[in-house]
């Protein structure tokens, strides 16, 4: 073809077909639901139950005390919340298992401790003598109490056993149920002492209860849910982690029964300062503990995926130290457009797979080579991601 000028570039002979841009980004890889949530039948018996349970509190605390008691009954809940958070955020249990697990003990265990309690009063009567009366706060109520709250922490076992990964899981489960539970029953108890007591009495079951002791469940439950979460890292099934639960729960009731004996017989502030809060702080450096050895699984596993040339060594002290993810979100938000959500991905994501591997190793899930696929997949997206321009 002539030139159409002295300055004209020479047409190309025969050029390469240009694909057509995507639409949208390529589709990264779910982590499969099943063993990760919720089943929708227990969503609907807790709903039922929740309805029941409602209309208990209107019918016997009236509306207005009971909506007064729940308002008090969320700043403790709150608090605690936030403090399992922080416990949670090395590696995140699934949304749909922690809702589970707060609306099993705010709801179910509720409802099972009421009717148990009202069997037993039926059974043996309630004559309130002194005798009666401890019987109920040091044996029965630990014992209903905190049977409920565990079939819970069972059932979560057996729904969510691909989430369900060791101690600290264990405890974090343990921790929401009792949450929940404590989130009820001090409804009740708040709204009660409106009923008979007026403000001056809901003030001091407000100060013992959501100031003094807002992490009595907690603590209780905690302990079964380390039970079941030592019988998850050694691979147990359903059936081999019953034996472990029942020896959590008798440590939880033991507990409980302390906590209530204290108030019952003797100086509850003294105990509460002398034994009480050493064992706290005691259980809080447990929990510290089982973290850092959560953060050494996760520096090794991921470390394997080092040497394989996956990540870079700088990348994997970036992954599995809480000072390394700290400075990451912060270089992340400098990137253009801020990438601290991409950054929190890929972290989440490394994080997971860590998991999944160990899993493998064990050999305790036999589908925990998937889920190394998929989430080494979804871990090396978000990195480029990351770096993209």
């Amino acid at each position: 073809m002539p030139y159409t000028s002295a300055l004209s570039q020479p047409h190309p002979g025969h050029a390469a077909t240009i694909a057509p841009a995507p639409s949208s980004p390529p589709a990264l890889p779910v982590p499969p639901r099943k063993g990760r949530s919720a089943p929708i039948w227990i969503v609907g018996i807790l709903v039922l139950l929740l309805i029941g349970l409602a209309a208990y509190f209107l019918t016997f605390l009236g509306t207005a005390a009971s909506v007064i008691g729940m308002v008090l009954a969320v700043v403790p809940f709150v608090g605690v919340l936030l403090a399992v958070r922080m416990v949670d955020r090395w590696e995140p249990e699934p949304r749909s298992l922690v809702v589970l697990a707060i609306a099993w003990g705010a709801i179910a265990s509720v409802v099972i401790s009421l009717a148990v309690d009202l069997v037993i009063t039926l059974a043996i009567g309630n004559d309130g003598s002194l005798g009666r009366e401890a019987f109920s706060s040091v044996v029965q109520a630990p014992v209903v109490e905190e049977v409920a709250k565990g079939l819970g922490l069972l059932l979560i076992f057996a729904v969510g056993r691909r989430a369900f990964d060791g101690p600290v899981d264990g405890i974090v489960y343990g921790a929401l149920v009792g949450a929940g539970f404590a989130f009820t029953e001090n409804i009740l108890y708040f709204a009660s002492s409106l009923i008979e007591g007026g403000f001056a009495e809901t003030t001091v079951t407000f100060f013992v209860r959501g100031i003094l002791s807002p992490f009595a469940h907690v603590m209780f439950t905690a302990v079964t849910g380390y039970a079941l979460g030592r019988a998850a890292r050694n691979g147990a099934s359903v059936g081999a982690a019953l034996g472990p639960w029942a020896v959590g729960l008798v440590g939880a009731i033991l507990l409980h029964a302390l906590w209530n004996g204290s108030a019952l017989f003797a100086d509850f502030f003294a105990l509460y300062t002398t034994l009480q809060m050493p064992l706290f702080v005691l259980f809080i450096a447990g929990v510290l503990l089982l973290r850092r050895e959560e953060a050494r699984l996760t520096r090794a596993r991921l470390a394997d995926y080092a040497a394989a040339g996956w990540f870079t060594a700088g990348e994997v002290d970036m992954l599995a130290t809480g000072a390394g993810r700290r400075r990451a979100m912060a270089w992340a938000r400098t990137l253009p457009g801020g990438r601290a959500d991409t950054m929190k991905a890929f972290i989440s994501d490394a994080t997971a797979l860590a998991a999944a591997r160990q899993r493998a190793l064990s050999g305790r899930d036999a589908h925990a080579v998937e889920d190394e696929h998929v989430f080494l997949a979804r871990a090396v997206a978000a990195r480029a991601a990351l770096f993209a321009r």
